[in-house]
Parts: C-alpha cells; structure tokens; sequence
C-alpha cells in the first residue's frame, strides 16, 4: 500500500467510507461554502471552489446541496464565521500529525482535539513542529491497468512533476498550482482517474504494528469524526501483513 496514502487505503478496506457518507457531505459542503465565500461562488474562476465541487460529485453528492452550499457562501453565511487552523502534533512512536480544521468556536474544537491526541497516546505540538515533514502537492491516482508509460509521458507533457507506480496504484504529481490543468489535461486524453486532490506528502514514513498500530488508526478514525475536521494527514506506514492481522 502507498505509505501517503495509507489512511485512505485503509478507510476504503475497512468499508468506514459509506458508514461517515453524512458526515463526508458535511465537511464538503462547509468546504464548497468558504470557498465560494472567499473566491467567488464561479468554479471556473475559483480553483478551490472547483476542488470541493469536483469532490462533492465523486462521493455522489446531488446536485441541490451543491447548490445551496455555494449560494450559502457568496450570500455571506450570515450568522456563520468560519475560521480555518492546522493543529499539529505527535501519534504514537511520534508519528507526525496535521489536522485541517474548520471551526466556528476554536475553544471548542481545540479542546477536542487534544482530547483525542491524548487518548490516544499522543500529544499536540506548538505550530510548525511537523509542518516542515510533509509537502503539499497534487495526487493523481489511477488503476494499475492504466499503461504506465503512456501515461507517464502525456503527465509530464501536462505539467505533472513525477508519476510513480505503487502496488496497487499510478500516482502523479503535481505543483498545487497546476493539479486542475494535469489532472483535466489527462482526463481528456483519455485517463480516467481514480482519485484526485491537493493533499499533503510525508517526506519520510514511520513504520508501525502491533499496538501502536491500533492506536494510530484509532486517533485517525476519532479525529476524522470530529464535525470541525476537514482533513487529517499522518507519516505513519502500516504494512499489508499487520493490516489483515487488525482487519
């Protein structure tokens, strides 16, 4: 499994995705609101705003929440002031931790998640303890049945930075700058994706099992629950034969 993108692997395989589809459509459409509150409520003019759409219709979100999300944002959000933090911090055998927050009361929300980086042995750091440990770029992933050196060839004509073949997976990379531009390049050539986002990259994994293991994917699972986080990136590595022992 692809070290960054354990947490999504392993989401997908335990079948957590669909169990949390309310809470999913939740953090998007508080996502697709700022954005268009911040950029402007046109997709085409505001690549944030054309991000959340773009993942808002691949949990299959209809069309009407999209809709009103958007004009919940360019109408001002009365009432609602979102503020938007990273908290950082250590897991377990000081795997380093980033959670994207969305909040309207800060007091609140820090106070939770501390609470889950303790339970869950690990503790929250000052800013930019783990920051510099992970580097935001564009992922594009695709099936392994793609032809590799097809596609490597038309993503770097497109802009993209690198493209790997994982075990499961084609990754390509890009600048954040220009995910939008590689990804529909691709997609017009004929490359379907499988996933498609602007996340961020530990530059080095740490590798886990047993319980530390378990007590990573626990903070993981709490944190994502939580109704303030939009989005949480960890360094941690969990091999395939430590992952079927937990399953």
């Amino acid at each position: 499994m692809s070290g960054h993108n354990k947490w999504s692997t392993i989401k997908h395989k335990k079948g957590a995705a669909d169990a949390k589809r309310g809470k999913i459509f939740t953090k998007i459409i508080k996502e697709i609101s700022v954005a268009a509150k911040l950029g402007g409520g046109d997709p085409a003019a505001n690549p944030r705003l054309r991000t959340a759409i773009d993942k808002a219709k691949g949990e299959n979100m209809p069309k009407d929440n999209i809709e009103r999300a958007i004009k919940k944002g360019t109408g001002g959000m009365e009432g609602v002031v979102y503020e938007e933090i990273i908290y950082e911090g250590y897991g377990p055998a000081g795997v380093a931790v980033l959670v994207e927050v969305m909040t309207d009361n800060r007091n609140r929300t820090v106070s939770e998640v501390r609470s889950i980086f303790t339970k869950c042995n690990g503790n929250m750091g000052e800013a930019g303890c783990v920051a510099w440990m992970f580097d935001k770029k564009g992922l594009i992933s695709y099936d392994k049945s793609v032809d590799f050196d097809q596609l490597f060839e038309a993503a770097l004509e497109a802009g993209a930075d690198d493209v790997v073949e994982e075990d499961e997976q084609i990754e390509v990379y890009t600048e954040p700058s220009s995910f939008i531009e590689v990804r529909d390049a691709l997609e017009t050539k004929g490359f379907k994706f499988q996933n498609a986002e602007v996340t961020m990259i530990p530059q080095t994994l740490v590798a886990l099992e047993g319980k530390q293991a378990e007590s990573m994917l626990k903070m993981m699972d709490r944190l994502e629950d939580c109704d303030d986080v939009q989005n949480v990136y960890a360094n941690f590595d969990i091999s395939a034969d430590e992952m079927e022992k937990m399953m």
